[in-house]
């Protein structure tokens, strides 16, 4: 059986692309096709895959600009060619690869991680530090992507919801039904060590809906100790708003030292509201409790700590003083994660395709 994987882009290893990883893996043989890619930036086994790009790869310094190109994705992602003797296609989309141009015999399952989020109900969140002339672009025709949106949704055989949260999201904009496979959790790579440390910790990119910028605020002038992984965007605009000497960037770090992170936290602080969210399961897996923002697939993925109820500084600070004062056995949380293992989802996964193989060759016959 020849397979295509289909992903937006690939530059950095965050939920999407582990997402992605654990597909490679039941699909060593397959041909990975991105909008563009920076192998340096993935896991060996995605970076030992053949990768084919789109001619964006192409252009110098893609990654720190293809933001502004948003408008233009959804033509981009056509131009992907696809091997027209291709029999099984899976799209791991949360922006255009849903859209890609399928051989009419294959099968196209989409691994949806979310509706695209600027264009379905989160403009404001994630365009309001865009350019202003990208941001107009795209307001401007926002009604036109979102036809294209759905009319690509025809392509697409057989949805996957990466959570409750986005199937209902499926639903509602879709209007097409999704089976829900939670992301895989790698329990080999986070697990408890080591003794707990006196911080709180932010694992995120750094983009506006992350709401980053509320934990900050938080902790200035808080007397608590602040630590903060990731990059992104908003890099410049989150180190402006620190004020106290308690916060300190840490910028992206490699797995063994976001294990040791994790591990040693006081507790991960997760302000977003996220389609699922793999951080939190990556902090429980190692022990460590999660104060999250009380919406989104937080609700599915938390399965240990507190949440608030607001994206406020003043919502984050009074969670942290009711957590000092709960408790929660750390000893207890792994357990509670460890039905999201990375074999139970490849082992959904798997049998969802084949049982979707087995009804399209019995159709043909």
């Amino acid at each position: 059986m020849k397979t295509a994987l289909v992903h937006d882009w690939l530059i950095h290893m965050r939920g999407g692309e582990k997402v992605l990883e654990a597909m490679a893996e039941l699909y060593p043989d397959a041909v990975i096709h991105t909008l563009f890619y920076r192998r340096s930036g993935l896991s060996p086994a995605l970076a030992r895959m053949k990768i084919k790009p789109s001619f964006l790869h192409y252009l110098p310094g893609i990654r720190h600009y293809y933001r502004w190109l948003l408008p233009f994705l959804p033509w981009v992602v056509s131009t992907l060619k696809i091997d027209s003797d291709t029999d099984l296609v899976i799209s791991s989309s949360h922006c255009v690869a849903k859209g890609a141009d399928v051989p009419p015999k294959a099968l196209h399952v989409c691994y949806c991680h979310t509706p695209m989020r600027y264009i379905w109900g989160f403009e404001k969140e994630y365009l309001r530090h865009f350019p202003k002339v990208a941001s107009a672009l795209l307001g401007s025709i926002k009604n036109r992507l979102r036809e294209w949106d759905n009319e690509n949704c025809s392509r697409v055989h057989h949805f996957i919801a990466n959570s409750e949260n986005v199937r209902r999201r499926i639903r509602e904009f879709y209007g097409r039904d999704a089976e829900v496979i939670y992301p895989p959790l790698d329990l080999s790579r986070f697990r408890p060590a080591g003794e707990r440390k006196d911080y709180y910790l932010v694992v995120s990119a750094f983009v506006p809906y992350k709401r980053v910028d509320i934990v900050i605020q938080a902790f200035n002038g808080f007397d608590r100790k602040l630590l903060i992984v990731g990059s992104g965007p908003m890099s410049a605009d989150y180190r402006r708003l620190r004020k106290s000497e308690n916060i300190t960037f840490l910028g992206p770090v490699p797995d063994p030292q976001l294990h040791q992170l994790y591990a040693e936290a006081r507790a991960l602080i997760f302000p977003t509201e996220e389609d699922f969210g793999i951080v939190p399961l990556e902090a429980q897996a190692c022990g460590t409790p999660v104060l999250a923002y009380g919406k989104g697939g937080a609700l599915e993925s938390v399965r240990s700590g507190l949440f608030f109820d607001e994206q406020t500084p003043d919502a984050v600070r009074r969670t942290v003083l009711e957590f000092e004062t709960a408790k929660i056995s750390r000893a207890a949380i792994p357990a509670q994660v460890a039905s999201f293992d990375k074999s139970c989802f490849q082992s959904k996964l798997k049998e969802l395709i084949g049982r979707l193989l087995a009804a399209k060759e019995h159709a043909i016959r």
